[in-house]
């Protein structure tokens, strides 16, 4: 079976394709499309699936200025798709996100697709690629409300990789080098990170050190600041923090060592912290539409999460972090309702829909 992935922008969307094509297997053969200068690329190429680069971006809510250029680019992009499907000759087409999909579906529009939407409000472009879909995929049932009475809606779940398979405390701890009868906080702001949360880390990073130790994924933007930072900081606070630019592998540790998050409110929210049971402080990306805000709302409503708004980051994190930290109970309130929202499978479900729909339209080339 031959699938072309489209997915591309930021790891909510790039990371659920990567754990559904390790679900698919030896029996597919992957062509995953991306950007052109996408950070997908990196990812995609460092496990060792083709890929290509396509021109693509978005016209939805763009300036005057900026309009003529990407809709120049848009039609690129659906000439250089066709030319990727007419030699790579997909059995089906994937998406999980992302403007690439855009010209990918246009181009490929007579072709089998598979649609899975991590957040829980589907982005304008998976909006208009699920009109030509057979399948649309959907992390929670909450979002059933945007495909009303859509017969071609299944409730899979948020598909997790394989790297993330939950591991013991005591072992997490002992892959990053923590202390496992100290309390862990970790913090992160995505793969370029969050200089918000960032800078609201640093500003009260001794006080938090005091009271935990922090495991903090500053992201590439902000990461030649941390040798400053460090400087700043007493011997014996210093040796608690472990800071990171980004991590891979050493995520499933990450993620198992901690007994709170900080961190954006990206789909991965919807999957990776209930696959950990992992109590979370999700602060929403304030510059963007309303994905982030309606992911940490219904985490919050099932009692799995607390939200900052950006603007009063700075003044709230250290009082919201130390008093869930103190408060061992709600903590363990917070993680069992996490925990009950985990779905495991979720990425074998999805690659279960794409084998169905492909076997249903005939079956796969060779």
């Amino acid at each position: 079976m031959r699938i072309l992935v489209a997915a591309g922008g930021t790891g909510g969307g790039v990371y659920p394709a990567l754990a559904v094509v390790e679900a698919l297997g030896r029996h597919a053969e992957v062509l995953w499309v991306g950007t052109e200068g996408g950070m997908e690329a990196s990812l995609v190429r460092r496990i060792g699936i083709a890929y290509q680069a396509i021109p693509a971006a978005g016209v939805h809510g763009v300036g005057v200025r900026q309009l003529p250029g990407n809709v120049k680019r848009l039609v690129k992009g659906v000439l250089r798709a066709r030319q990727v499907i007419r030699a790579f000759r997909p059995d089906v087409l994937f998406f999980t996100g992302g403007y690439v999909g855009i010209p990918v579906a246009l181009s490929g529009r007579r072709l089998p697709k598979v649609v899975f939407v991590p957040d829980i409000e589907p982005a304008l472009a998976l909006r208009l690629i699920a009109r030509m879909a057979e399948v649309i995929t959907v992390t929670t049932e909450a979002s059933r409300e945007f495909y009303k009475g859509d017969k071609r809606i299944v409730v899979s779940g948020y598909p997790t990789r394989e790297s993330l398979q939950e591991i013991t405390r005591e072992q997490a701890c002992i892959n990053m080098n923590l202390d496992c009868e100290k309390p862990v906080l970790l913090v992160f702001g995505g793969s370029r990170g969050a200089r918000s949360i960032n800078q609201a880390l640093w500003k009260c990073l001794p006080i938090m050190l005091a009271k935990t130790q922090v495991v903090h994924i500053t992201g590439e933007l902000d990461w030649p600041r941390v040798e400053e930072v460090r400087k700043e900081l007493a011997q014996s606070l210093s040796r608690d923090y472990h800071v990171f630019p980004y991590l891979h592998e050493e995520m499933a540790s990450a993620l198992a060592a901690a007994d709170l998050v900080v961190s954006r409110a990206g789909a991965a929210v919807l999957g990776e912290y209930p696959l950990f049971g992992l109590p979370a402080v999700l602060v929403p990306y304030p510059h963007a539409w309303r994905y982030q805000e309606m992911n940490a709302a219904f985490l919050e409503e099932k009692g799995a999460a607390v939200r900052i708004v950006d603007e009063r980051l700075a003044q709230d994190l250290m009082g919201t972090v130390e008093g869930l930290l103190e408060d061992r109970e709600q903590l363990r309130s917070m993680g069992a309702a996490a925990r009950s929202m985990a779905v495991p499978h979720a990425a074998q479900s999805i690659a279960a829909e794409i084998t169905h729909l492909v076997e249903a339209k005939g079956g796969a080339h060779g």
